[in-house]
């Protein structure tokens, strides 16, 4: 029976809905898992267990009453510790929040229990999500099923980690510049970057605010497009959210691509892009050319930009969003004599090295006689980067190219030069300074067994288009486990 853990969120949902096996079993098969696997990866930062029981148990109970389950009925889904989860600590990777348990649930947390979701636990992360191999957690790092000799990428390194060694079938994570679709791309699983505005970030630790997504990581693509149906939508508590209807993402994972057009930009296949990578993507793309996908190449003029606007624009909206962590309301405090050393105490014992270095790049950017020459051309440079996408999507559907430039490399080999660190997500920047809809599904793996992710992406607001492309690429390139 443990095996059902091995299966699909969608089969998994269905088998509990049914009646063929109790919550509470899926529960137990969840801890179990846990237990044995988590050891050797770190994944998890918490567990809820007598929480996640009591989950289990209502269920159970409202099933034995007739009642119909939600559509994510005892299926776990771990969740990235920047979601507030009020029966769980919520430290965002950080020292400067140990201990700090919410007062309420995260709109997306809420949103899974009312579908019936098992809720596990709080899982690994770059500390503030400010990184990409999760060796930035102030816990300890996270490890690559895969190989744990390697990343597991980042920020959501523990939340991937989690769904590659089938722990949970599925989890959130949250995405500001690729910390999603990275660490879906270097372990093997699905990873969805909504529309900005398309789910609630009411309850999420902020980062940068104009950049910042939830969304789901899954083992399959279907299983990503319920979990997106259940999340996404409007919500009143966030004032970035958007009131417009949103699309049901899992009936259109049956749609047929035959005729659509696919863009493929020369600037994501340059100098940098290792060779094993681009030869995985180009299978990829040949596949969907297979499925009937018309394959268009393309221009991306501004894409070389990227990495450079992105760490102006972040590190701003980071040392304005990190500015309220000072001891005072939460977290630990520092002893002082004063305010002013309180604040800076305390904030210097409770922040790791790469989110002071964020927090002093966003300074400098915004100081008087810089903004104008930093953060006000950074914030023209994207809007003429959104221009390009517009440009590109007059001429196609959906856009193909490689999630990350590299597969998963070693734990500390890029751990004392950020800047070949920051280039790790030189592919997933653009999207997410426009905006705009992407996925990461797995394709072919590299000749020693990394995994590969092929990255998809579309017009704002259009992740149904994306999904039946995803759907596509899995027929390709099936699901597979890294535990063996």
């Amino acid at each position: 029976m443990s095996d059902l853990l091995d299966e699909p969120v969608i089969t998994i949902a269905e088998t509990v809905r049914a009646g063929h096996v109790s919550a509470v079993d899926v529960a137990n098969m969840c801890l179990a898992r846990i237990a044995e696997r988590d050891k050797a990866f770190h994944a998890f930062l918490w567990t809820s267990p007598d929480a996640l029981m009591e989950q289990a148990r209502d269920l159970d109970e409202r099933r034995g009453r007739g009642e119909t389950l939600g559509p994510l009925a005892g299926v776990p889904i771990a969740l990235k510790d920047a979601l507030c989860t009020k029966h769980a600590p919520t430290t965002a990777g950080s020292k400067i929040l140990e201990g700090y348990v919410p007062p309420y649930d995260a709109t997306v947390v809420a949103r899974l229990r009312a579908a019936g979701a098992l809720l596990p636990g709080k899982t690994n992360m770059d500390e503030f999500a400010m990184g990409s191999s999760n060796e930035n957690s102030a816990y300890g790092p996270c490890k690559n099923p895969w190989d744990s000799n390697r990343i597991p990428g980042g920020s959501s390194g523990g939340s991937a980690a989690s769904v590659a060694a089938r722990m949970t079938p599925a989890a959130l994570g949250s995405d500001t510049g690729g910390s999603i679709r990275q660490p879906a791309a270097l372990t093997g699983t699905v990873g969805v970057k909504p529309t900005y505005g398309r789910v609630s970030r009411y309850g999420l630790v902020a980062f940068a605010s104009s950049l910042d997504q939830i969304g789901p990581i899954a083992s399959d693509v279907r299983g990503a497009a319920r979990v997106l149906d259940v999340i996404a939508g409007h919500d009143p508590k966030d004032a970035t959210s958007r009131d417009v209807p949103a699309p049901k993402c899992e009936a259109a994972c049956e749609l047929k691509v035959r005729d659509m057009r696919v863009g493929v930009p020369a600037e994501y296949f340059g100098e940098g892009l290792d060779k094993d990578v681009e030869a995985s993507v180009r299978e990829a793309i040949a596949a969907l050319e297979r499925e009937g996908c018309q394959i268009v190449p393309i221009q991306l003029p501004h894409t070389k930009y990227a990495v450079a606007t992105y760490y102006v624009v972040a590190t701003a909206e980071a040392s304005s969003n990190l500015a309220r962590f000072d001891g005072v309301r939460y977290g630990p405090r520092a002893e002082a004599g004063d305010l002013k050393s309180l604040y800076g105490k305390t904030r210097e014992q409770g922040f790791g090295r790469e989110v002071k270095r964020r927090i002093l790049l966003g300074t400098f950017v915004l100081s008087a006689g810089y903004y104008d020459a930093y953060y006000a051309k950074a914030q023209k440079v994207r809007a003429l980067m959104a221009r390009d996408f517009d440009e590109a999507f007059s001429m196609v559907e959906a856009i193909v190219c490689p999630t990350s430039p590299t597969p998963a490399f070693p734990l500390g080999e890029k751990a004392n030069d950020p800047l070949a660190m920051y280039l790790s997500d030189v592919c997933t920047l653009p999207a997410s300074l426009a905006g705009l809809p992407a996925i990461s599904v797995p394709c072919k793996p590299t000749p020693s067994g990394l995994p590969v992710g092929v990255q998809l992406i579309g017009r704002a607001n259009d992740e149904p288009t994306l999904f039946a492309l995803a759907a596509a690429c899995e027929r390709s390139f099936p699901p597979s486990a890294a535990w063996k």
